[in-house]
């Protein structure tokens, strides 16, 4: 082959070379000629409107320039393959010269060989775009009715009606949740799944919004045709033809019951106690509030009655929790025994209990009869032994009483906080006790919060301070002192521990006070060590329980020594009897492990409270302290004279030393001197004072 628009040796065109170029000018191909160094040669009218040129414009130029840089290195392997005298053949999508569309395209590369060498190639372009969208559009419909059938064959229950509702097909999820089969669905209408749970107006409604607004969406119960009813969430949607009549309707739903179950599981959890089934506070915050609406109707007066067990704490460690737990079911069940038809039991959170007592008299004394009447039976069988294993356990309780009703503050958590105000005040009186609300008790709880709020102030702004008062022994040589905490109030001036310390411990507040306490004590014994009159001198430190208790309170002590630079064998803690109530074998390990760094510890107290000799052998005391009530009226009572001589000689026996405090008068000196107690603290010898008048007591003493 050769090129056919070539022009004879004189430059001219033939006139048969004419006639074929016109012909090939004029044919809807798209042809043109590229030569072996890849220069146009010829392109026709069609080839070069393909590319956006005139055919004048074309010979001369590489294909790289016409067709662009991109595509030529696309369709450079099939270039190459034609230029070593191969057929190619593919197809292209490219956009029109413009940019504007997407234009399809099938290329020929026709090798043009003249006695076996290649001169170049044709190239004939079929323009197949319209073929090309129609199997696009194809492949699109048929890739959307895959996607439409997977999506109806979905999890959810599909069916389709006709605009008269009769259904025309469902899928296999629709039998799944409905029991019924395509077979025995298809030709009825949805009235076959109706529950008649719904009245006509729900129907109406439902139907009014599909009209309106072409999809209706919502929760129904509907039946299965094993007749059970169950809840379902469905949807509706209308289908409308060209003309926009409505042609089907589509609905979609889900079983719900599994979501109603949790929906009700978790109302119930939010609702009610796990342990005992009882309902919980949020429930009786309902109940009150519900009551206290109630009450805007009509008058009606109702009681509160928290009852609290004693001690649960201690019973619970003793018995342990499984058992503790077992026991809180038994005295939910005996409670519940106790109360009328139409109160409410609650189990407030663990040992405290609520009843709510309704609908009682609306004249307040005998409703307050009333109430105090089953408060009395709780506490009667509450005290009853309580079967646990094979052993019985004894417990009590305290009942706090409030009346409510129009005159009751609209807040509804105001009852139950003046019914905890009113059970405090039993616990004040002792087990079994119970005490109804009175105003003043608000008024004692708001100066005990303002006391709260004045302690943190305090331990933000150094208003807190330590009194030391010398302890003394019988030649009236002072060897040490205790550090006694006071409050230096900006308004009320010195406010005594006696008013402060329980709301410390109330609050929890101890427990950073503590901290203050020990941290300030040690580090006056680091300032001692340096003045010869002080050096020898010890500091005694009263330690709460709460502090007592904690799990690092061994490491705090360390840090506080560590930090200051203190002696450990000049500190000595304080510990009170009731820390002995609880987890004796912890505290006895805490102990060991101070004292083996030589710090030492007083039993403050002793004789008040409930001591287990045979666990006071066992803890690492150094000292005995009588308590300054039986140091009172030790000349006039002989109880209080033969209990301070059994404390001096059970120190003796042990092998403790032994100091009584609150030693007022001389005789009082004197006549523990004769009982053998040769170490006191009292009033006779100094009072608490700062810690300049203290050292100044010393020097006077020292000199």
């Amino acid at each position: 082959m050769s090129d056919p628009t070539k022009t004879s040796g004189t430059g001219e065109l033939t006139a048969a070379q004419r006639h074929l170029h016109a012909v090939i000018d004029n044919v809807p191909a798209m042809i043109g000629y590229w030569d072996k160094n890849l220069r146009n040669r010829f392109g026709n009218q069609a080839y070069a409107s393909w590319f956006g040129v005139q055919p004048v414009q074309l010979p001369g130029k590489h294909i790289r320039a016409v067709i662009g840089e991109i595509n030529y290195h696309l369709n450079l392997p099939y270039i190459t393959q034609a230029l070593h005298g191969l057929y190619q053949q593919f197809e292209r999508a490219i956009p029109t010269p413009d940019g504007a569309r997407i234009r399809y395209s099938l290329t020929q590369y026709i090798p043009d060989i003249v006695t076996g060498d290649v001169q170049g190639f044709y190239a004939i372009v079929t323009d197949i775009s319209d073929i090309k969208k129609a199997d696009l559009s194809r492949l699109e419909s048929e890739q959307q009715m895959r996607i439409a059938a997977i999506a109806f064959e979905t999890q959810q229950g599909m069916f389709v009606t006709s605009a008269s509702k009769v259904i025309l097909q469902v899928n296999r999820s629709f039998t799944e949740i409905t029991g019924y089969t395509a077979e025995e669905a298809i030709g009825q209408t949805p009235l076959l799944l109706k529950s008649g749970r719904h009245d006509p107006a729900f129907y109406a409604a439902m139907w009014d919004a599909i009209n309106r607004t072409g999809s209706w969406q919502g929760e129904i119960w509907n039946r299965r045709k094993n007749g059970k009813v169950y809840p379902e969430t469905l949807r509706i949607n209308t289908v409308r033809n060209a003309a926009g009549e409505v042609s089907h309707y589509v609905a979609a739903f889900s079983d719900a019951t599994s979501y109603k179950d949790a929906e009700e599981q978790i109302q119930s959890l939010a609702f009610s106690d796990p342990l005992t089934g009882l309902p919980n506070r949020q429930h009786l915050i309902v109940l009150l509030q519900k009551a206290q609406l109630d009450r805007a109707r009509k008058p009606r007066q109702d009681a509160l009655l928290l009852i609290d067990l004693n001690q649960f704490k201690i019973v619970n460690e003793t018995i342990g929790h499984e058992n503790g737990n077992r026991l809180l079911q038994i005295v939910a069940r005996r409670l519940g025994d106790c109360i009328r038809k139409g109160d409410t039991l609650v189990r407030l959170g663990g040992n405290a209990f609520v009843v709510m007592l309704q609908e009682l008299s609306l004249i307040p004394s005998q409703a307050a009869a009333e109430a105090e009447a089953v408060a009395g039976k709780i506490l009667l069988v509450l005290s009853q032994p309580y079967p646990i294993g094979n052993s019985e356990v004894h417990c009590s309780a305290n009942i706090g009483i409030t009346l409510v009703d129009d005159a009751t503050p609209q807040d509804a958590d105001m009852p139950l906080a003046q019914a905890e105000l009113a059970m405090h005040r039993a616990k004040a009186a002792g087990r079994n006790a119970l005490r109804f609300f009175a105003p003043q008790m608000q008024a004692e709880a708001s100066a005990r919060a303002e006391l709260e709020s004045g302690l943190r102030a305090a331990l933000l702004s150094d208003q807190l301070e330590l009194h030391y008062q010398a302890q003394v022994t019988s030649e009236g040589r002072v060897i040490g002192a205790e550090a006694l905490l006071r409050w230096k109030h900006p308004v009320r001036g010195l406010v005594s521990p006696a008013e402060f310390i329980s709301v410390a411990e109330e609050s929890g507040l101890i427990l950073p006070i503590g901290h203050w306490v020990l941290e300030t004590a040690c580090k006056q014994l680091a300032l001692w060590a340096g003045k010869p009159a002080m050096v020898d001198l010890s500091v005694a430190v009263n330690v709460s329980a709460h502090q007592f208790q904690q799990v690092d309170f061994a490491d705090q002590v360390l840090g506080a020594l560590d930090r200051t630079g203190a002696k450990a064998q000049k500190l000595k803690l304080e510990l009170t009897e009731s820390l002995l109530v609880t987890n004796v074998e912890g505290i006895i390990t805490k102990m060991n492990a101070l004292k083996a760094i030589g710090v030492g510890f007083s039993l403050d107290d002793f004789g008040t409270g409930y001591s287990s000799l045979s666990y006071l052998k066992r803890l690492p005391l150094d000292q005995l302290k009588i308590d300054q009530s039986f140091v009172r009226n030790i000349l006039t009572d002989p109880n209080d004279a033969a209990i301070a001589k059994m404390v001096i000689a059970l120190a003796h026996s042990l092998e403790l030393a032994v100091i009584a405090e609150g030693v007022e008068t001389q005789s009082q000196r004197d006549f523990l001197e004769q009982l053998s107690c040769h170490t006191y603290q009292g009033y006779l010898f100094n009072r608490p004072v700062p810690i300049e008048d203290f050292e100044a007591l010393v020097i006077r003493t020292h000199d």
